[in-house]
């Protein structure tokens, strides 16, 4: 069990780096962190970051009942939610728009591991979602699916979630995958993406398996 205050500020130190982090712009995005098996804190709806206090982060159980908190939880507390019940292991969860991720999400295309270090703290390409609405409890269970063996996934025409062992590990994960987006778009405009090899690929997927299963 993790303190509520830490889990909390965790949470609001990660909203205040959304935007100087490119991941955002305005008050989209939010993000959560695991408190215990049964409770989550996460960022407020509609709330401009730079007001956002320890006692806008709201605490919520994993069937979305608020049990600490005087402001409503995020509109995408659904998506939280769903990837926290399904993914034990998983105690941070960001969701973003960070630009270069996102213009994979809109073409619906998958974000190509093709530097290797990518793979052991994501697991491999970047999956795409189908499209579901921003807020559906739809979404939040297609989002869960595509994480049992990757650490991001990408909402198509939305954006990306990033979840770690932590909301530091989670923002840690959104930036590596924002940062590898925009050098497999370059990549590709360059005529392609070399994959790596087989052994390679399989070697430092073993890693990641291996922090995931053990580290987390």
């Amino acid at each position: 069990m993790s303190d509520v205050t830490e889990v909390r500020q965790a949470v609001l130190d990660a909203c205040r780096q959304l935007i100087p982090m490119g991941l955002v712009s305005g008050t989209a995005g939010n993000i959560s962190g695991r408190i215990d098996e049964g409770t989550v804190a996460m960022s407020p709806s509609s709330l401009p970051y730079d007001e956002m206090t320890l006692a806008d982060i709201v605490v919520v159980e994993l069937d979305g009942t608020v049990v600490e908190g005087e402001r409503a939880p995020t509109s995408e507390k659904d998506l939280h939610l769903a990837v926290m019940a399904a993914h034990p292991e998983v105690k941070g969860v960001v969701h973003c728009h960070a630009q270069w991720a996102s213009t994979f999400a809109v073409a619906r295309v998958p974000i190509p591991a093709g530097i290797d270090e990518f793979v052991i703290y994501v697991g491999g390409n970047v999956p795409v979602c189908d499209y579901h609405p921003s807020g559906s409890a739809s979404l939040g269970a297609e989002v869960a699916s595509k994480l049992f063996d990757r650490s991001a996934a990408l909402m198509a025409n939305h954006g990306l979630v990033a979840i770690g062992k932590s909301v530091p590990d989670a923002m840690h994960t959104a930036a590596t995958v924002e940062h590898n987006a925009q050098i497999m778009h370059g990549a590709l405009a360059l005529g392609g993406v070399v994959p790596l090899s087989e052994d390679a690929h399989k070697n430092f997927r073993g890693v990641y398996e291996l922090v995931r299963g053990h580290m987390w």
